[in-house]
């Protein structure tokens, strides 16, 4: 028996899964973390694969998803966020002599596009914006029916165009991003910088601070927490503003754990949309949704790769 491999590689944790050649419940699925102080995230990597596939099974394919610059091309990883073996590492080399089956790469915010795109909440829709936004934002672009990847395959990098030139400093070094002013991090930096200015909140007293804690404040009616998602809300369609008219899309899907807030990040993302645009149309029919395959788009973003063999 045939089947395909899915990798989904992150900074804390590495997923692998076995599926058969149709459909999308897994046979195996097994998770490891991605660091050790006994062994390489490679090494560690090819003994998870092995273990969602049985002696008996035929890899036909593996799909890989992996955080940061990727070319899927010649199957580097440029640089992976917290994992510094995997630098200029020829991700698709390795694996396939240690395990002798065909694999492909591609960034894993490209492939929860692709997933949500072919499987999710963006069927039907050719013209496809899908944002993640948690640790860090990254994004994915399908445009008239294809995953859009550049010439070195390092497009999209949506959380970092700039949003304000002088603005806070990014995790990759430059100022500005929409990263810096949005993702989960910054939206508690954001907070305890209010904080720590004299603002009220029942978060003063919080023993740490997330997006998910300061959600939660929010829904309470905590007036700063709210302010601290209006605020992400408007950089994020900000920037989104200028993509749409860029690439036009039909339906903007947004993932990763800070879009789990629901509206309270949805409705200012819309109201600021709605401002920037250049005109009304682009925003008038524009779907703004959360992803419907959550922490698996990648996952099954990276199954679809394994079995096209292209992104498509």
């Amino acid at each position: 028996m045939s089947i395909h491999v899915a990798v989904d590689i992150g900074g804390t944790q590495m997923r692998a899964a076995a599926f058969p050649l149709e459909g999308y419940q897994p046979l195996a699925i097994q998770r490891v973390p991605t660091q050790s102080p006994d062994s390489l995230p490679q090494e560690r990597l090819v003994r998870l694969i092995e273990a969602v596939c049985p002696p008996e099974k035929h890899i036909a394919s593996i799909g890989v998803a992996a955080p940061g610059p990727v070319n899927p091309k010649t199957g580097v990883i440029y640089t992976a966020p917290n994992i510094a073996a995997f630098r200029d590492f020829p991700i698709v080399y390795y694996l396939q002599e240690k395990l002798g089956a065909p694999v492909l790469l591609d960034n894993d915010a490209n492939l929860a596009a692709l997933g949500e795109w072919q499987a999710g909440a963006g069927q039907g829709h050719n013209h496809l914006i899908y944002l993640t936004i948690s640790t860090g934002i990254g994004g994915g672009i399908i445009s008239d029916g294809h995953l859009l990847q550049g010439e070195d395959g390092i497009a999209t990098e949506l959380g970092h165009v700039t949003v304000i030139p002088d603005g806070p400093m990014c995790s990759c070094g430059h100022p500005g991003h929409l990263e810096a002013l949005a993702s989960g991090p910054n939206i508690a930096r954001w907070t305890k910088e209010q904080l720590a200015g004299g603002a009220t909140s029942t978060l003063a007293t919080a023993d740490e601070l997330t997006a998910r804690i300061i959600g939660e404040a929010a829904r309470n009616g905590d007036e700063l927490a709210r302010e601290a998602f209006e605020q992400a809300g408007y950089y994020i369609g900000l920037a989104l503003a200028n993509f749409l008219h860029i690439f036009n899309p039909s339906i903007v899907i947004l993932g990763g754990g800070v879009s789990k807030s629901g509206d309270l990040l949805i409705a200012p993302i819309k109201r600021s949309v709605e401002k920037h645009v250049m005109n009304p149309k682009y925003a008038r029919d524009l779907i703004i949704t959360t992803a419907a395959l959550g922490d698996d788009a990648g996952m099954i973003g990276a199954l679809i790769l394994a079995r096209t063999g292209i992104e498509k």
